[in-house]
């Protein structure tokens, strides 16, 4: 309905502003009893006094389809067959290019020449190193021990010294901290 709706706005309402011929339906048999129904449609759309030459469009629903109870049969089949060929021609307009182009990026956007770089790892600043460090005196945990458990708990990315701990590990640690009770 979206992309009729968007057909009436753009070029008025069907049959005057634009309209399709069904060339073709048909079916095809599929696996397991299923069969599959087909449209094929030419749209067409008015650009001022001006028809346009067809927009082919295909579309396919389930006519015969397995379910969880068994095969079902659709009385709707050749309707959303027509449905889905409008929507496919209307691709052919741009519209709801937004959606299938996502700002225009694709999978074959991003060169094979071009390096990716990795994600820049933001470590922790004096202010956060001194909020461990007034923590471990609070809690008496060793600076060793915090190391090795951050490092337990992040494998991939273990810090050694805590300069190399990032903002992550920190939100982690600042938790774990705050749970300890008071050094005897």
């Amino acid at each position: 309905m979206w992309r009729i709706k968007a057909l009436t706005e753009q070029f008025g309402p069907c049959g005057i502003g634009w309209t399709y011929e069904i060339t073709r339906q048909w079916t095809e048999p599929g696996a397991n009893g299923e069969i599959s129904a087909f449209c094929n449609i030419d749209l067409f759309v008015k650009d001022g006094e001006t028809w346009s030459k067809a927009i082919p469009g295909t579309g396919g629903s389930s006519f015969i389809a397995k379910e969880k109870n068994g095969l079902y049969t659709s009385d709707e089949c050749y309707k959303m067959a027509l449905t889905d060929a409008i929507s496919v021609a209307c691709k052919a307009l741009g519209m709801g290019a937004d959606v299938y182009w996502q700002s225009d990026k694709t999978k074959y956007s991003a060169h094979e020449s071009e390096p990716q770089q990795p994600p820049k790892v933001e470590y922790i600043d004096e202010v956060k190193q001194t909020v461990i460090l007034n923590e471990l005196h609070r809690t008496g945990w060793d600076m060793k021990g915090m190391l090795e458990y951050l490092a337990d708990k992040f494998p991939k990315n273990p810090p050694t010294a805590i300069g190399k701990i990032t903002l992550a590990q920190f939100a982690f640690i600042a938790k774990a901290l705050a749970k300890k009770p008071d050094k005897s």
